[in-house]
């Protein structure tokens, strides 16, 4: 059918709304290979003229390998099934109407029918068994790669404050690196594990890092999540794994960051897998036939009474540093780093920004920075010319800020008071009177 006759059939269909014309339409535009118009039309196509008709329409579209967009139409004419069945297979298209019945209970496994099941050959799939696969079981060991978790290194200049701190590390971590033999004399093994701990933003990575840019080894970032695994068992091969590649990179610093996840106290685990992974770490820190010598196990942790005590005792975690909130002199010094290559206004108070900001973490004046640019921003868009950051632009960003160490603060407090077994949080106390929280 050429297209002006076409033409002149659908404007006939749009005043009549003939079925058979909509039929002629259809069959019109398969002949011209023009399928997604043709599929429009089926819509109009009553259910009465389910018959040979349609054994010729599904034909020509599964040889044609189109099956699925007039399968997805005839799925809603259901009711029909069995008269459109028998259509086909009175067509001698016995193979098309198998094609069609297994497509349609794949989408709707309601309308499978046992007797149409046997007449076409289908197996039903709820006869049929489910296969078992076997899974060859992973060598965790083999696919740890050590390399995987090591990052770059920084040194102490890179650090602002936190002066006693790094004079401790210094003194008994730093220099055991640097002078083993020396230290080997007085029978003091170069390695051991050190906990960080304090409020969160305050450095407690940074510091990780660059004590191992001070000692020149390799550092390795071990997060909880790199770990802890779904599978019984798998968490505590990972740890296992972990170390026997860390004792062939000697020396080398492993730090383990938010050790409450993976080293949290056994009469608080929720499984007995949680207790298995507390006890393979023990293990491996100082079991009976490892030998960590030259490898510096840091942790880090917000929680340090979460934690486990068989971790604190001797020959463990039994050095514990107190990372504060900056001082005074250190939160002027942050606030220069973060404004460093900023447009700025050269009448910026610093010093009084700082006494401003008592309980700031090194992360809330990098926050407040960003607030200050952001009123600057603001004011520039206004303007339409860049302004500098300014005094008033900080003195707005300080009423929306404020400290995120007073709740840990508080709480350690309390820990402080009640719970400082062995002069264990001594240096909280002693932070605590200094400044008067």
């Amino acid at each position: 059918m050429d297209a002006n006759a076409l033409s002149a059939l659908i404007e006939a269909y749009k005043h009549s709304k003939s079925a058979d014309v909509a039929k002629l339409i259809v069959f019109s535009y398969l002949e011209n290979n023009q399928l997604d118009e043709a599929t429009e039309y089926l819509a109009f196509l009553p259910d009465s003229m389910i018959s040979a008709d349609w054994v010729k329409l599904f034909t020509f579209y599964h040889h044609r390998n189109e099956i699925e967009s007039l399968s997805k139409f005839l799925l809603s004419k259901a009711d029909h099934l069995n008269q459109f069945l028998d259509a086909l297979i009175g067509g001698n298209q016995e193979s098309c109407a198998k094609t069609l019945y297994r497509y349609w209970i794949t989408i709707n496994p309601h309308i499978q029918q046992t007797y149409w099941d046997n007449r076409l050959q289908v197996k039903q799939e709820s006869e049929s068994k489910p296969k078992l696969r076997v899974i060859e079981k992973v060598d965790i060991a083999e696919v740890t790669h050590i390399s995987d978790y090591k990052q770059a290194t920084v040194n102490f200049d890179d650090v602002v404050g936190l002066a006693e701190v790094k004079e401790q590390i210094t003194k008994k971590i730093i220099l055991p690196f640097q002078k083993p033999s020396f230290f080997q004399k007085f029978k003091k093994k170069v390695g051991g594990g050190v906990l960080l701990y304090g409020p969160p933003g305050c450095g407690k990575t940074l510091i990780a890092r660059a004590t191992a840019g001070q000692c020149k080894a390799n550092f390795y970032n071990i997060q909880a999540a790199d770990v802890l695994d779904m599978y019984i068992g798998e968490s505590e091969q990972k740890l296992r794994a972990i170390f026997e590649k860390a004792r062939a990179d000697k020396p080398c610093i492993l730090f383990f960051d938010e050790l409450e996840a993976l080293a949290g106290k056994r009469e608080h685990a929720r499984s007995s897998s949680t207790a298995n992974i507390v006890s393979q770490f023990l293990t491996e820190l100082d079991g009976y036939t490892q030998n960590n010598e030259g490898i510096l196990i840091l942790a880090s942790t917000n929680l340090p009474w979460a934690i486990d005590s068989a971790f604190l005792r001797p020959g463990r975690f039994d050095r514990m540093f107190f990372v504060p909130p900056p001082d005074k002199i250190a939160r002027e010094a942050i606030l220069h780093y973060q404004m460093k290559d900023r447009p700025q206004d050269s009448q910026i108070d610093f010093s009084l920004l700082a006494s401003k900001t008592p309980g700031y973490s090194g992360a809330d004046l990098a926050n407040l920075v960003d607030m200050a640019a952001d009123e600057a921003i603001d004011e520039s868009i206004q303007q339409e010319k860049e302004v500098a950051i300014s005094f008033e632009h900080f003195k707005q960003a300080l009423t929306q800020s404020r400290s995120s160490t007073s709740e840990w603060l508080t709480t350690a407090r309390n820990y402080a008071r009640y719970a400082n077994e062995g002069g264990r949080y001594d240096d909280v106390v002693e932070f605590l009177k200094k400044h008067g929280k």
